[in-house]
């Protein structure tokens, strides 16, 4: 299985002039990002309403023909934890279907998924995304219609792995697009290690320096300290070597309070709005499977 879950649909077109472009796909928002020659950068974020051919329309007429790395928020996926099914490798996404049918809320004929494993080894689970065959079909379509084109769909949860692309150390990340839960990950060399979600911190970007002293910063240090000790303890790997805040809104004072709390350095990713930087992350997830 790739390391990335790419969602595979059959009427995927490439195009020779499209140029590569990372697209984010959140609730309500899209953002686009692409490379300029000059080593600038376009960028754009888009409202929508699930309407895609006016969405794709709009981004072909500002970006022109793209070859696209789709990265798609939770609102569009569901993530299930599975035993890997005993069977041969061709025969796993229908063992898993069955498998997950029932915990979802979609018709099994409507079921599309793809599945991704840890690089631990002790680790016999998989990370199985599961969309909506229909959603996604229409999505594609939406694109279609409008000239674009999509080199694959991943999602938010493989993200953070380009950040420090190759590093031997684990890292811990706390990213947080606004109305979303906070997504904790560990990433070490390339790969997701270990992802969770934290409920109840969808306002985190809102918030001042008073109300990070109000516990909210200890809360969410409290729901760190518990996924180190279970990357440490229960997945039997070395301590992260650093926290690292990809966040909006007052990054600097979250760092500060965050640091108070553990050995570790912590440090805040540059960027002014985080699902720019998913989009930015989704074409060097593009990039990255051309190596």
């Amino acid at each position: 299985m790739a390391r990335t879950p790419k969602m595979t649909m059959p009427f995927f077109k490439s195009s020779r002039t499209a140029v590569p472009t990372g697209v984010f796909l959140g609730a309500d928002q899209a953002w686009v990002y692409r490379a300029q020659a000059d080593a600038q950068a376009q960028s754009a974020c888009y409202p929508h309403s699930c309407d895609w051919s006016v969405l794709f329309g709009d981004i072909a007429a500002d970006f022109g023909p793209s070859q696209m790395e789709l990265v798609l928020s939770p609102a569009f996926y569901q993530l299930i934890t599975a035993d890997k099914p005993s069977v041969a490798d061709d025969e796993i996404a229908q063992a898993l279907l069955w498998a997950v049918k029932d915990m979802v809320a979609i018709a099994p004929q409507n079921i599309h998924l793809d599945y991704f494993e840890s690089p631990l080894v002790s680790q016999r689970k998989l990370q199985v995304v599961i969309t909506d065959k229909t959603q996604l079909g229409a999505l594609v379509q939406g694109a279609d219609a409008s000239g674009m084109r999509f080199a694959g769909i991943s999602v938010e949860e493989m993200m953070p792995t380009h950040l420090l692309d190759n590093d031997p150390h684990a890292r811990l990340v706390i990213s947080h697009v606004p109305s979303e839960d906070v997504l904790l990950t560990v990433v070490r060399g390339g790969e997701l290690c270990m992802h969770r979600r934290l409920r109840g911190f969808q306002e985190l970007d809102s918030l001042n320096a008073d109300s990070l002293g109000l516990g909210v910063a200890d809360n969410l240090s409290l729901e760190v300290q518990r996924s180190m000790d279970f990357f440490e303890s229960q997945l039997r790997q070395p301590p992260v070597a650093s926290i690292e805040l990809l966040v909006q809104g007052p990054q600097a004072a979250l760092v500060t309070a965050i640091a108070a709390n553990f050995n570790q350095p912590v440090h805040g990713v540059d960027c002014e709005q985080v699902g720019a930087k998913m989009a930015q992350l989704a074409l060097m997830e593009l990039q990255r499977g051309r190596l």
